[in-house]
């Protein structure tokens, strides 16, 4: 089995298990899950840096997916792109973590490669991306058994299609799923070229509670496209065709709400002139 080899262990996050689990665990206490994991989740959104700032964020949703029900995979839409670019995915093989190799569910991702228009990633031949590698140590350890679908989605009304094509055709084919959305908020302040609003704590309000809030606000109201309008317009979004097309997949599941489990900024760990915003959401 030809096995992707991960690229950000031992930098964004640990490259050994005992190491991972240690952080998983201070990550579990944290936040209080408790009346969220009483119920029954279909995916969510999660952020993608480096553990240190936002790993625990990931952790917490990904561990409130958990239910009577285990998945047979997690679809994970992810990666860097503007709407000119190509849908990716993996069709083959598996993808290294700390815990062992998660493997690619060779059927669904066939058949969504034959439906649609991708770029075809392999376990050699792929783009360093850390949107959806952060997320696979997270689901190894919580969901042992479950294999994954990842998917580059860009900010496009055909991405929405392929995330509303995943759950029928997994409908069909007898698969319990469950999706995630990779996406961090705003990057702003000179190292990102963005500083309309200035530096200092003006600024880190303007960004929490007017730029961020108003693509959360759009994520709760499981509106995919202005998911996508608002990440284009206000840079609010880092991957806002992966949110999107998480939420088009949610709502296909069923899903009819989303909750936000927590919000940060890496400036809460990190002050600075230049930070990035966080949320954890459950579907």
């Amino acid at each position: 089995m030809n096995v992707r080899k991960s690229i950000f262990s031992g930098s964004w996050y640990p490259d050994n298990a005992s190491a991972c689990e240690k952080e998983i665990q201070g990550f579990l206490k944290e936040y209080a899950t408790e009346t969220l994991s009483e119920r029954t989740f279909t995916g969510g959104i999660v952020p993608h840096a480096g553990w240190f700032f936002s790993g625990s964020i990931a952790c917490n949703v990904i561990h409130c997916l958990q239910d009577e029900n285990p998945p047979d995979v997690f679809v994970i839409f992810g990666m860097h792109l503007h709407s000119g670019s190509p849908a990716y995915i993996m069709t083959d093989g598996a993808w290294e973590t700390p815990f062992g190799a998660i493997q690619i569910e060779k059927q669904l991702a066939g058949e969504l490669a034959e439906k649609f228009a991708f770029e075809i990633e392999t376990a050699d031949r792929f783009t360093q991306d850390n949107t959806i590698e952060l997320q696979l140590p997270f689901i190894k350890y919580f969901f042992e058994d479950a294999k994954i679908v990842p998917i580059g989605a860009p900010p496009t009304k055909k991405s929405l299609e392929i995330g509303k094509a995943v759950v029928d055709m997994s409908i069909r084919m007898g698969l319990q799923v469950k999706v995630i959305g990779s996406t961090d908020l705003t990057h702003y302040g000179p190292n990102y070229g963005f500083t309309s609003q200035g530096t200092g704590p003006s600024a880190v309000n303007w960004v929490r509670n007017k730029n961020d809030r108003s693509v959360i606000d759009a994520m709760l109201a499981m509106d995919p496209e202005k998911v996508i309008k608002e990440g284009l317009a206000h840079q609010n979004a880092c991957c806002s065709g992966a949110a999107a097309t998480a939420i088009a997949a949610a709502k296909q599941l069923g899903a009819q709400q989303g909750e936000t489990l927590t919000y940060a900024t890496s400036y809460d760990k990190s002050p600075g002139s230049s930070f990035v915003g966080y949320v954890g959401i459950v579907f």
